[in-house]
C-alpha cells in the first residue's frame, strides 16, 4: 500500500513536465551490435553475446547496455538510455531529466523553508511559554 501511494505521488509530482520535445527514435538511423559482455558472471557472461551496443548515426551517440542476461531487455533499456541521452544533448535545460531535477530542487527548497518556519515558530512558542 505504501509503495503504491509513493508511486502515485511521484507521478503527480512530475505532471507539469513537457514531453513534447523528446526525440523519437527511427530504426533506420540506428546501428545495433550484439557483443559479449564483461564483468562478473562467469560463463553466462563470457560466452553469450547479450550486450547491446547502439549507435545513433546522425549524432554519433553510442550506448552500451549489459544490465541483464536477456538480450531483449538489454535492447529495450539501450533504446531508453539513448532517448534520454539524445534528449539531454538536443534539448539541454528543456530536457525531461533537467525538468525533473528542477522540480525536485524546488520541492527541496520548499521543504527547507517549511522546516525553518516550523523551527522558528517552535522557538517563539518555547520563549512565550518560558520553556528552557
Amino acid at each position: 500500500m505504501i509503495n503504491r501511494a509513493r508511486l502515485i505521488f511521484s507521478i503527480v509530482r512530475f505532471k507539469h513536465i513537457d514531453y513534447s520535445k523528446v526525440p523519437q527514435l527511427v530504426e533506420s538511423e540506428l546501428e545495433e551490435q550484439h557483443v559479449r559482455g564483461s564483468g562478473p558472471g562467469g560463463q553466462a557472461t563470457n560466452k553469450t553475446s547479450n550486450c547491446v551496443v547502439l549507435k545513433h548515426i546522425p549524432t554519433g551517440v553510442v550506448i552500451k547496455c549489459h544490465e541483464t542476461r536477456s538480450l531483449e531487455q538489454n535492447r529495450k533499456k539501450a533504446r531508453q538510455y539513448l532517448v534520454t541521452k539524445l534528449d539531454n544533448l538536443l534539448n539541454g535545460d528543456q530536457s525531461v531529466e533537467a525538468q525533473m531535477k528542477e522540480i525536485e530542487k524546488k520541492n527541496k527548497l520548499n521543504k527547507e523553508r517549511k522546516r525553518e518556519k516550523l523551527n522558528q515558530l517552535k522557538a517563539e512558542w518555547k520563549k512565550r511559554e518560558n520553556i528552557e
